[in-house]
């Protein structure tokens, strides 16, 4: 393919190897060592995968350690193994600094994980790392880009020398990331993740390298694709909220592999995320709610129901 061939020198000029990870994980990005940098890892996947991850650094590093782990930002398929990586290695963790005080104390209450239903383990953040800033990654400078939307605490890598953007969730190639705030009906995060797509298209990378999918060059067209569903979106927030819930729900069940039928309805029904959501209407969650997230995932083929078990596919 014509991006690849252009994008493998440029990762070999920049020390970089992409880990192209499926669901439920993040990408992993390793940049090598040199005199100056430590090895780094940029996002590090969701806690259910976390051994493979670390088998999977260890043979890219060749056993050696990754000294230092950057987050683009706090959700669970992104820092799900930082806790692993540090107890192997004491790796030492920078995130943003607006979610600094959050994770320090572990507050529950602010971050993510109890809202949502997912898991992550504990970790030590060590460093707040600050929008505007720069951060040396392998021999190069990269600049740290701030992107709202799917989360308010996001940061984008950009090298400005090989026109690289490491986008996290706030840019893919084909599909658009959750926009979280805007769930609540708040129109802001809507705003903010178009406000993320100007921010790129300002930058002007040469490649994408995004928190899940392969990375790409055509940054325009990508843009343009994820403008134009964040538009729909904000037109139609309750096309986002049933596109939420179903991939909610599609996370959830692929991190289980199946469950019966019974428990998946208590679990949405108890989970606080979904609950907002069905309270946009003015009632508590049911059992009909959750039915109805589950048939949209079955009639679509994401799930099979067997007897009384709910399976993917």
């Amino acid at each position: 393919m014509e991006s690849a061939s252009v994008i493998a020198p440029v990762f070999a000029q920049l020390g970089l190897s992409l880990i192209e990870r499926g669901w439920l994980s993040s990408n992993n990005l390793l940049f090598g060592a040199t005199r100056h940098t430590p090895p780094t890892l940029i996002d590090s996947g969701y806690v259910s995968h976390a051994a493979q991850t670390l088998e999977l650094l260890e043979r890219v590093l060749a056993s050696a350690p990754v000294e230092r782990i950057v987050n683009t930002h706090l959700h669970s398929d992104h820092v799900g193994g930082n806790a692993l990586l540090q107890r192997r290695w004491g790796s030492e963790v920078c995130i943003h600094e607006a979610s600094f005080d959050a994770a320090a104390c572990w507050d529950e209450r602010r971050l993510s994980y109890l809202d949502t239903g997912q898991s992550c383990p504990r970790f030590r953040p060590d460093i707040g790392l600050r929008a505007g800033d720069s951060i040396m990654l392998g021999a190069y400078r990269w600049t740290l880009v701030p992107a709202g939307g799917h989360d308010p605490d996001t940061l984008m890598l950009f090298q400005p020398d090989s026109a690289v953007l490491i986008s996290g969730d706030a840019l893919w190639e084909e599909r658009v990331a959750i926009v979280f705030p805007s769930l609540d009906g708040d129109d802001t995060g809507y705003l903010d993740a178009l406000a993320a797509l100007e921010s790129i298209e300002q930058l002007a990378p040469r490649i994408v390298i995004p928190g899940h999918g392969r990375a790409f060059t055509d940054v325009a067209g990508a843009v343009a694709h994820s403008r134009q569903r964040l538009e729909a979106f904000r037109r139609l927030p309750g096309r986002h909220a049933s596109y939420a819930e179903r991939a909610l729900l599609m996370f959830h069940m692929l991190e289980h592999r199946q469950r019966r039928l019974a428990d998946v309805i208590a679990w949405l029904k108890q989970t606080p995320i979904f609950g907002r959501i069905v309270r946009r209407n003015g009632l508590p969650p049911s059992d009909d709610d959750a039915r109805r997230v589950i048939a949209a995932l079955l009639s679509g083929g994401q799930l099979r129901l067997l007897g009384e078990v709910l399976s993917v596919r």
